[in-house]
């Protein structure tokens, strides 16, 4: 885990990232902690997210979008349209 640590690092700087142990099942938790100390954005994430090279590209592309939204630098209606895209994405990979 410590080089999926500096891969998230890398890729959310200048946020601090912590990646802990958090559960039963082998989850995580992901901090991110701005340049103050502040927590901006806290998230778990089970180790197969961590551990697969695709789906830790949309796990950091999540932060990075939760990290838009707790700074107010995302607008609703852009938040919005995300959510119906990922709720699109979704559906089609049922199909």
């Amino acid at each position: 885990m410590e080089s999926i640590s500096l891969l998230l690092g890398e890729a959310l700087s200048p946020y601090q990232v912590t990646l802990s142990p958090s559960g039963i099942r082998g989850e995580y938790r992901v901090t991110l902690k701005n340049a103050i100390g502040v927590t901006v954005v806290e998230r778990e994430f089970n180790q197969a997210q961590l551990n697969d090279k695709r789906l830790l590209t949309d796990v950091v592309d999540g932060l990075h979008r939760d990290v838009l939204i707790a700074e107010g630098r995302l607008e609703p209606c852009v938040i919005a349209a995300l959510r119906n895209a990922a709720q699109d994405k979704l559906l089609a990979s049922r199909n």
